[in-house]
């Protein structure tokens, strides 16, 4: 398998051409590509822009209005706030490590299952809703445990921007502004 991507060129009228396969694409082929984990790459056929976050955007977006949303209001409104702010590299960074948390525990479940269902049985909806239901109790503990150790990654990563800030600043005559006490073992370095 090649190490570059599969590229998709957008046109002008909005049409999606798949270089691989020399022809047109729809956006629910693209969404197929990203479930079967291909990995692609849509640029501007005029400009050569980087498409592809705009593309995986608008399939979101689509999502999101034709069933069960995923993200509440009060949520995409708090993500849209980080914009702009010093915190929004950080909680970019922050929300991938939590998604990839979350995938690496769903792959563990996936196991478990395999185990109790044997391998060549197919987990249909039915059986993988009867598997979590028969889990609820351990998932819930590992979800607990994820939530607590995610809360201490964010504060962690807040404490440490906060002491460089200080640190940085320490200098400077500020009104109000406390330089970071060191620790005896912070001062000996």
């Amino acid at each position: 398998m090649s190490d570059t991507p599969r590229m998709i060129k957008k046109y002008p009228n909005r049409r999606l051409y798949d270089t691989a396969n020399s022809g047109y694409i729809t956006l629910a082929d693209v969404k197929l590509m990203v479930l079967e984990n291909i990995d692609f790459q849509v640029i501007d056929a005029k400009s050569g822009d980087d498409l592809t976050r705009a593309i995986l955007l608008q399939i979101i977006l689509e999502e999101e209005a034709g069933g069960l949303p995923m993200f509440s209001s009060e949520m995409l409104a708090q993500m849209i706030r980080f914009y702009g702010t010093a915190q929004q590299t950080m909680m970019g960074t922050y929300m991938e490590q939590n998604v990839k948390a979350f995938v690496n525990i769903q792959k563990k479940l996936q196991e478990q299952a395999k185990q109790i269902y044997g391998d060549k049985l197919l987990l249909t909806p039915e059986l993988w809703k009867q598997f979590m239901q028969m889990q609820a109790p351990a998932m819930q503990g590992m979800l607990g445990n994820y939530l607590e150790q995610s809360a201490k990654l964010f504060m962690d990563m807040q404490q440490r921007m906060q002491d460089q800030t200080r640190g940085m600043f320490a200098a400077f005559p500020f009104p109000n502004f406390v330089a970071p006490q060191q620790t005896g073992s912070e001062e000996q370095q």
